[in-house]
């Protein structure tokens, strides 16, 4: 049978339909226009008593509708012709289209059928089952039309409109209904892994149409377990037999091929690609669905590492925590580096999923060389980029960078079976630039330590001087924030007559300006009293020095002037600016306060501090404390002064060491909260025997 061509000029004929039906409507560009094309189409056959047409003529209609709907994108004439012998449908459009002429060749032409399938599978329904088909370009759009005739008529003369193409129809061609099963089988939504069963249907159905002894489909989703077989038919191929094989369009790392062992015919490739696109299409989503998965999971473990970083201020912790973040999960090993002043690497910490396996590899990265991994490190540090490794521990390596300073390198194992995927080395770097910025916040943490542990021990004495006859103690607790620096201070300084003076103090607040302060009020009262002057005028030039520095800052001091009294006893000479009043601990037992409360230094242009006289016999001691002990918090409840002289009380009689120790002990566990204050206990007792 020769080709038919058709063109503009010349279209699907429609003199023949005498006795029959014709339709003509216009359909908008609307998902819900194929079906209102089938219900045209259906009252159509309906009304030409073509019943046994209905399959094949709603298929294609469906086909060329859903078509145009999808790719013109403009309004749509359908045109319903019906005789006595078939019906022939006619789809346009209108968007602009070349004017070329198509050739539509005989449908059991397999060169023909392969063309026609390039250019869309609805198209190779048409050819498949349609007596003859073409197109039909018009200066205002294009028409696709198709005929299907009466299985019993008798094929019209030459000069009829309706001359069969393809007459010479394969028996073994599948039937609408077989075609239509196979289109419209689709994945249960429902079920946790869908595709198993659903490429084993596509399978089945694809084999009974085209005669295959069996058939397989392999997948690989790029997860390092290579190709696995999805789906599988029948009996295993035979050697030297000539299989069918489709490959999967599908996006990396997705891969895989339909494998068909079947004779060749016209229909078995056309179909398997349309099986296999099919069976893509699910894939694909499958693809988005996992990686999208995968994606929200990385988040997950991205802010659970950022917390646990975050979370840890001590810079040794913090290296070691960083490797055990990163094996097994994204890779077989870590390792990382820090860099000194120099540039030098030092190994901080190492982890490997196999444990007997990490001696192998310390020695592996303490190798030194042009082609070792220290080499791929410096260069890594150098350059500030990603540097890959070879072997024999292979993996990739990535700066450690904060705030623009290179603090050495991350080295990452490749996974055992794979190698890191494009998302796996986007997470990887983002690890490095959240621990990078962990070790650098904890490198800071730390040297603020330092200089508050530093200044701290600068604003106390070393060691309290020992006296005879008198006994000298002191405990010191620093806020829970250690990289704070309080304003509790206590001292115990000589006096020119030969007595001693003992001072206890709190500058309000908190951080490096109440340091400030603190060492400002300790170094004046030991220039005043060292030039011997008396301890009430030494207060008030002490409150006019803070009053003329302002800052809003004030003082609360405590002043007690200690020296031998009549006898055994210790005469004690006490001052209060706005200090707790001291406990006195009677030797003999009982606890009670003594001294009288004064004005705190910086506030006022004047200030009253009384002196109070009072004699410690042996055995009796004088407990200074600072607010950080009374004030200590358990919920809603403080420790208050009344707790801490019921606290001192069983102690009378115990030596200054042991009452210090435990009152602060006492104080401590009244919560199990770090002290949100300063704890400062100073004791002074009569050891004259």
């Amino acid at each position: 049978m020769e080709d038919t061509k058709v063109s503009a000029e010349a279209g699907p004929a429609t003199a023949g339909a005498r006795n029959g039906a014709v339709r003509h409507v216009r359909l908008p560009a609307d998902r819900r226009t194929p079906a209102a094309a089938r219900a045209v189409v259906r009252s159509v056959l309906t009304e030409a008593h073509l019943d046994e047409l209905a399959n094949e003529a709603l298929l294609l209609t469906t086909e060329l509708t859903t078509n145009a709907v999808e790719h013109a994108r403009t309004e749509l004439d359908i045109d319903v012709v019906a005789d006595e012998v078939g019906l022939t449908v006619t789809v346009s459009d209108f968007a602009a289209s070349p004017g070329d002429e198509l050739t539509v060749g005989a449908r059991n032409d397999a060169t023909e059928i392969n063309e026609v399938s390039e250019r869309g599978r609805g198209l190779l329904l048409v050819d498949h089952f349609a007596s003859r088909w073409g197109t039909t370009y018009l200066p205002t759009g294009k028409g696709v039309w198709f005929r299907l005739d009466r299985p019993d008529a008798d094929p019209p003369d030459a000069a009829g409109s309706t001359t069969p193409i393809g007459a010479a129809v394969d028996s073994a061609a599948p039937s609408a209904s077989a075609m239509s099963e196979l289109m419209q089988t689709a994945p249960d939504m429902y079920a946790d892994d869908p595709l198993p069963d659903f490429a084993t249907g596509l399978l089945s159905r694809l084999a009974e149409m085209v005669g295959a002894a069996g058939g397989v489909i392999r997948l690989d989703r790029g997860d390092g377990q290579g190709r696995q077989v999805l789906a599988r038919i029948g009996r295993q191929p035979r050697l030297g037999s000539e299989l069918l094989r489709v490959p999967l369009t599908v996006h990396r790392p997705y891969g895989g091929e339909l494998e068909l062992d079947a004779a060749p015919s016209a229909y078995a490739r056309p179909l398997a690609v349309l099986t296999a696109e099919r069976l893509s299409l699910h894939l694909e989503n499958d693809r988005l669905r996992r990686a999208d998965i995968r994606r929200q999971a990385w988040l997950t473990f991205l802010a659970e590492a950022s917390e646990l970083l975050a979370q840890s201020l001590d810079v040794e912790l913090t290296m070691a925590l960083i490797p055990q973040l990163v094996v097994p999960r994204l890779g077989q090993w870590c390792a990382v580096h820090t860099a000194d002043e120099w540039g030098r690497l030092r190994l901080a910490a190492a982890t490997h999923a196999d444990e007997s396996v990490l001696p192998q590899l310390h020695r592996v990265l303490a190798e030194t060389g042009p082609d070792s991994i220290q080499a791929r490190l410096r260069e890594a540090s150098r350059s500030a980029a990603q540097i890959p490794l070879g072997g024999p521990m292979e993996g990739f390596a990535v700066p450690l960078i904060a705030r623009g300073q290179r603090l050495g390198t991350l080295a990452v194992g490749r996974h055992q079976r794979h190698r890191h995927d494009p998302d796996e080395v986007s997470v990887l770097e983002d690890v490095a630039r959240r621990a990078a910025l962990a070790i650098e916040n904890a490198r800071i943490h730390a040297e603020r330590r330092r200089v508050a542990q530093t200044l701290q021990q600068s604003l106390l004495p070393p060691v309290l001087p020992l006296v005879e006859g008198i006994g000298f103690a002191a405990e010191y607790v620093p806020t829970g924030d250690d990289a704070e620096v309080g304003g509790d201070f206590y001292d115990v300084v000589p006096l020119p007559d030969g007595r001693w003076l003992v001072v206890i103090g709190d500058v309000s607040g908190k951080g490096v300006q109440a340091a400030a302060v603190t060492g400002l009020v300790r170094d004046v009262i030991r220039v005043l009293v060292g030039d011997g002057k008396p301890l009430p005028e030494a207060l008030a030039r002490l409150n006019e020095t803070l009053v003329e520095r302002g800052g809003g800052r004030y003082c609360t001091l405590a002043l007690a002037a200690v020296g031998p009294g009549d006898g055994n006893q210790l005469d004690v000479a006490l001052h209060l600016a706005g200090h707790d009043r001291p406990v006195l601990l009677a030797g003999k037992g009982g606890a009670e306060f003594v001294g009288t409360g004064g004005t705190a230094l910086g506030l006022l242009d004047t200030i009253t501090s009384p002196t109070a006289q009072i004699a410690l016999a042996p055995g009796d001691s004088l407990i200074f404390y600072t607010d950080g002990v009374t004030e200590r918090r358990r919920g809603r409840e403080l420790f208050g002064t009344d707790r801490l002289r019921d606290a001192a009380a069983p102690l009378a009689g115990y030596s200054a060491d042991v009452v210090a120790a435990r009152l602060r002990a006492a104080a401590i566990n009244f919560s199990v909260e770090p002290p949100r204050d300063d704890i400062a206990v100073l004791v002074l007792r009569n050891d004259v025997i």
